[in-house]
């Protein structure tokens, strides 16, 4: 069986957030915790989890955008957290990030011709063959390339995100990591997108992590799922085994929460009670405990491995986990039509 093309082991972020008088920290924050990972070639792996739970964090641990404070990250052959020079570059060639806001992560004062090929400066490219590049990579957007003389201001938001992943395409990557990427957009323009995501992977062979906290949306992209809360992953498999058969109580709560226009409405709605722990001080034991149904005093004390389920079922990590009945076909969402 092939290596998967992105390997994640026990890394680890903590951040200083008070200190001594000397500067020496006296108090961490645990933004992610011992996560583990794989990510297959040209599969999408999608990131889930509520807002403030780290799924940034880690995607900018695992480009090496900020540096870690543990674990390892491989990208094919490269140990990541050790890279410098040469090999440090041909990351940044071959993982691109996508990010959230597509008019923040634009240079105003850039036309879409320098935004686009700013990053081809190292491919030994002469300046008309540039120029040919980026008529191909904002075609390939589903763009007209007369748009390369125009400012960010003068596009919709849907055709600013279309700027930014030509961006990300102008290096020919690997892999693509999209950072809540339809979240800023009207659902009007958010299947567009998405196709368009789909489409690229098919015609370039790309690999995705795909980071959101709609169920609605990763539904229909992923091909794989990791469930994160506050910093750990605690559930993890295929699409059709998170969403079909969710097995730890978070997943199960968060899935109940996606709209649904069946008659018969899906699975029961589930309301969690308890707040967030926080995270300078996570318990040392399970970290959902204080919110979970189905807690029991196992869950207080120690803390849960994300580890296979019995019965050969998926990865999660619940000491008092059980299956929800299954949701009819009927109930189910259907795919985002292509365009």
């Amino acid at each position: 069986m092939a290596e998967p093309l992105l390997q994640v082991r026990r890394l680890s972020k903590r951040f200083p957030v008070a200190h001594t008088v000397f500067g020496r920290p006296t108090s961490w924050l645990s933004a992610v915790d011992e996560v583990d990972l794989d990510v297959e070639a040209g599969q999408t792996m999608a990131l889930v989890g509520e807002s403030g739970c780290g799924k940034s964090t880690l995607a900018r641990l695992i480009l090496r955008l900020i540096p870690a404070s543990a674990g390892s990250v491989r990208f094919g052959e490269l140990d990541v957290l050790q890279a410098r020079g040469a090999a440090l570059r041909q990351l940044r060639h071959e993982a691109q990030i996508v990010f959230q806001d597509p008019f923040g992560s634009l240079v105003p004062r850039m036309k879409v011709r320098s935004i686009v090929a700013e990053g081809m400066a190292h491919l030994g490219l002469d300046s008309r063959r540039r120029r040919e590049r980026v008529a191909e990579l904002l075609e390939l957007v589903q763009l007209t390339p007369d748009v390369a003389n125009r400012f960010p201001h003068e596009f919709s938001g849907g055709q600013r995100q279309r700027i930014a992943i030509a961006r990300a395409l102008a290096v020919n990557p690997r892999l693509i990591i999209a950072d809540e990427p339809v979240s800023a957009l009207d659902v009007s323009v958010q299947s567009q997108i998405l196709n368009l995501l789909h489409d690229l992977q098919t015609q370039l062979s790309l690999t995705y992590l795909f980071i959101s906290h709609d169920m609605s949306v990763v539904r229909h992209v992923a091909d794989h799922v990791a469930v994160m809360y506050l910093g750990r992953i605690v559930e993890l498999g295929t699409a059709g085994e998170v969403f079909d058969n969710p097995l730890h109580p978070y997943t199960q709560a968060l899935l109940s929460s996606v709209p649904t226009l069946s008659r018969r409405g899906g699975r029961e709605r589930i309301v969690l009670g308890g707040d967030v722990p926080n995270a300078i001080d996570p318990p040392q034991a399970c970290r959902f405990a204080g919110r979970c149904p189905r807690v029991i005093e196992r869950c207080r004390v120690e803390l849960p491995l994300l580890e296979p389920a019995e019965h050969g079922r998926h990865p999660l990590a619940c000491f008092n986990y059980a299956a929800l009945p299954e949701v009819p076909d009927a109930d189910r969402a259907d795919r985002v039509p292509r365009n």
